[in-house]
């Protein structure tokens, strides 16, 4: 498994980032996906799920300003992020779980700055 999030940046408050997750080594499209955060000091949250047949679920801090999103054609997972927050600040990852066995891939920063 191999996942790798990119897209973070320097972003200003009210402003917008869309964060890519590339997928690989494993039949993404039957699998649900994940985006979670980690703030400094902070645990890391779950922030928005995806099914494979494309139901989506987000934490109630985000809704109606983050939209994920998934491509199965190409192993890709998104995740739009809109009308950004100082607190929205943090490392990104996109997560699987498969069996039991969670699985990382190396964050993107997002700073939003006020």
């Amino acid at each position: 498994v191999q996942l790798q999030a990119s897209g973070g940046g320097l972003v200003q408050a009210g402003g917008s980032l869309r964060l890519s997750c590339a997928a690989s080594g494993f039949a993404f499209s039957f699998y649900s996906m994940h985006w979670y955060r980690q703030a400094p000091g902070k645990q890391r949250e779950l922030v928005a799920t995806i099914t494979g047949a494309g139901n989506t679920n987000y934490a109630g801090s985000v809704k109606g300003r983050f939209t994920i999103s998934r491509d199965n054609a190409k192993g890709g997972l998104y995740l739009q992020m809109n009308r950004l927050k100082p607190e929205d600040t943090a490392v990104y990852y996109c997560n699987l779980l498969r069996s039991g066995t969670d699985y990382w891939g190396k964050g993107t920063q997002v700073t939003v700055s006020s």
